[in-house]
């Protein structure tokens, strides 16, 4: 289970996630959504925990950006 302050590698990096860099868990949506903090202050992406694994989903429609995948330190 993913809580607030765990530390997340990012396996599979994108333009907003660089790959082997270390992000921290922020607030807990539910048991499947929670944030993922990426500078000072208030900023995060959104992510998901499920089967697929952990990533931040980025628009399907258009393949610009591929989805980031992270696994738990």
């Amino acid at each position: 289970m993913i809580k607030s302050g765990d530390q997340l590698r990012c396996t599979s990096g994108n333009d907003f996630f660089s790959e082997g860099s270390i992000y921290t868990v922020g607030n807990i949506i539910n048991e499947k959504f929670f944030q993922i903090n990426i500078g000072l202050g208030d900023e995060h992406w959104y992510a998901t925990k499920d089967s697929e694994g952990i990533y931040v989903r980025f628009d399907l429609d258009s393949h610009l950006v591929n989805d980031a995948w992270f696994a738990l330190l």
